[in-house]
C-alpha cells in the first residue's frame, strides 16, 4: 500500500508549516509543502492528497481580520474543488490560523452558495495576544477522526483572535470536538483556562462527518515529550500527547 499523501499549504506569513509537516510525516504520511499560488497556478493538485492541511501564522498578515485574506482565495479559486475534496471522504485539518480559514471560508461548518457563515473567531475577550499552554478535553460524543479514542490533551495557544463565537444553532454538540478544561477537565472553568473567552469554551469543531476538522491551540507543537514544558520534572518519556490527533488522521486516510 502507497503513503497517505497529506498536502500542507502556506501563504505569506503562515509560520507553523514545518510543525505541521513534521507532525505528518511522524504519522506516516508523505508530505508535501505548497504555496497556495501553486495550487492557484495548477502546479498541484488537490485530488492527488487524501490530507488537506492549513496551518497557523498570520497567513497575509491577518489583514481585515485573522484568516480572512487566505479564506477569500480558498472560496474564489477553490469553491467548487473544497466540497467535492471533503465528499470524496477525504480529511482537511485547520490549525490556529487555519482554522480561522476553515470558519471564515464557510468551509466549518458548511455553509451553502450565497449564505453568510454563522460563527466566527475574533478578538479574546483579554483585549490581548495570549500565549500559554492550555488543557483541552476531548468529546465523546463527537464523530472527529482525529480525536478518536483521546480523552485530553495539552498544548500551546498564541493567538489574538480566537474566541469562538456567534450562533451556536449553526453546530450541534456532536460538532464540538474539544473544549478548553483546567488540569481537573472542568469544561465550565473560565479564563485563563479558556485563554480567549469562546462560548462554551470551545477549542475545536468538526464537520458532521467527522473528517473536517478546525483547532485553536496548537496540537502540532506538542508532538513529541521533549517539547511539554515540563518533561524533565515529571519524568515523561513517551510521545507528546497531541500525536495520536496525527496518527488517527493518517491510519484512517489509508483506506482512502
Amino acid at each position: 500500500m502507497s503513503k497517505v499523501k497529506a498536502l500542507v499549504i502556506r501563504a505569506p506569513g503562515t509560520n507553523r508549516d514545518g510543525e505541521a509537516v513534521f507532525a505528518f510525516e511522524k504519522a506516516g504520511a508523505d508530505v508535501t509543502l505548497a504555496h497556495v499560488n501553486q495550487l492557484i497556478r495548477g502546479e498541484r493538485n488537490l485530488f492527488d492528497f487524501q490530507i488537506f492541511i492549513i496551518p497557523g501564522g498570520f497567513s497575509y498578515g491577518d489583514d481585515i481580520a485573522s484568516g480572512r485574506v487566505l479564506a477569500n482565495e480558498l472560496k474564489q479559486k477553490f469553491g467548487e474543488d473544497m466540497p467535492k475534496f471533503i465528499d470524496d471522504g477525504r480529511l482537511v485539518m485547520g490549525i490556529c490560523n487555519g482554522f480561522q480559514v476553515l470558519v471564515k471560508a464557510g468551509i466549518l461548518p458548511r455553509v451553502k452558495k450565497g449564505e453568510t457563515p454563522r460563527v466566527t473567531l475574533t478578538n479574546n475577550d483579554s483585549g490581548k495576544f495570549e500565549c500559554r499552554w492550555v488543557h483541552l478535553g476531548v468529546n465523546p460524543k463527537s464523530p472527529c477522526v482525529f480525536t478518536k479514542g483521546m480523552e485530553s490533551m495539552y498544548m500551546p495557544v498564541a493567538h489574538g483572535e480566537g474566541k469562538f463565537a456567534g450562533d451556536l444553532k449553526a453546530i450541534t454538540e456532536k460538532n464540538i470536538a474539544v473544549y478548553y478544561t483546567d488540569d481537573k477537565g472542568d469544561r465550565k472553568a473560565g479564563y485563563p483556562f479558556n485563554p480567549n473567552g469562546s462560548m462554551n469554551n470551545i477549542a475545536g469543531i468538526c464537520d458532521d462527518s467527522g473528517r473536517v476538522f478546525g483547532l485553536m491551540p496548537h496540537g502540532e507543537d506538542h508532538i513529541l515529550v521533549t517539547q511539554h514544558p515540563q518533561w524533565t520534572r515529571l519524568g515523561l518519556t513517551k510521545d507528546g500527547n497531541c500525536f495520536p490527533m496525527f496518527r488517527n488522521a493518517v491510519k484512517f486516510a489509508e483506506s482512502i
